[in-house]
């Protein structure tokens, strides 16, 4: 495997009863790519996500992290999470923890690093997305869009390998979608390595550096944001771009 491939699935297969939600999934990431996932509800997007970060067994098939199979039953699935950061739709936030412990805790209690320095790095990282001044709040205190901010946050403050984003906008009031879409433009601008789905056609064309149409369990078209969107080849592609805005 390439150094520059951070991520590759090979021949992914996962169902629930007799419904076979990923099929065959074959996909690759590089260092420093952004991969946008698009498909209707129910394509397997979500499911995908969560095969990668081991909350979900395979039936078949490989998933590969920086080479090594961690979908293998002997990998270590609590290091390995460590070295995956990840954003749901909900947040997640611990209720009765301040900003500034929910960002700290994995730093703290998975990666073993000293609490000054982890407190150190999770304000600096606050105070980049303008949420310095709320180190000390509670969840409770922050909207929708500050709180999902803080969730990205506290998933890039280990410094992941990759970083996986399921539908980060979908649970907000269209107001804040662009605080949490402005905070990922800016992670990839860092160069950070990120397989995101979304449902934000915009945003994809203007920060994916590829877009993978997922359809009934299967990749059946990817590519640049402008072939994919505005130069579809598969039928359920077209038929899909034609009920969003893209």
């Amino acid at each position: 495997m390439s150094e520059s491939v951070v991520l590759e699935l090979r021949g992914l297969r996962k169902a629930f009863g007799e419904h076979e939600v990923l099929r065959g999934i074959d996909l690759t990431v590089h260092r420093h790519e952004v991969i946008c996932v698009i498909g209707a509800s129910g394509s397997g997007k979500s499911t995908l996500l969560k095969t990668v970060n081991l909350l979900e067994g395979i039936d078949d098939g490989e998933v590969l992290l920086q080479g090594t199979d961690i979908a293998d039953p002997r990998i270590d699935v609590d290091a390995t999470r460590a070295r995956i950061g990840v954003v749901f739709q909900q947040f997640n936030l611990f209720p009765h923890m301040t900003v500034l412990d929910n960002v700290t805790l994995a730093s703290r209690r998975v990666h073993g690093i000293a609490k000054a320095e982890a407190e150190a790095t999770a304000r600096r990282l606050l105070d980049r997305i303008g949420l310095g001044d709320f180190a000390g709040a509670y969840p409770d205190r922050l909207s929708g869009g500050q709180q999902q901010r803080v969730a990205v946050v506290r998933a890039i403050a280990t410094s992941p390998e990759l970083l996986l984003l399921d539908e980060v906008t979908s649970a907000l009031d269209p107001q804040l979608v662009g605080e949490v879409l402005g905070l990922v433009r800016e992670l990839k601008e860092q160069g950070a390595t990120i397989l995101m789905t979304t449902h934000e056609m915009a945003f994809a064309r203007n920060v994916a550096d590829r877009i993978v149409f997922l359809h009934e369990g299967e990749v059946v078209e990817q590519g640049a944001p402008a072939d994919v969107l505005d130069r579809p080849q598969h039928p359920a592609l077209v038929t899909f771009l034609s009920r969003v805005h893209a």
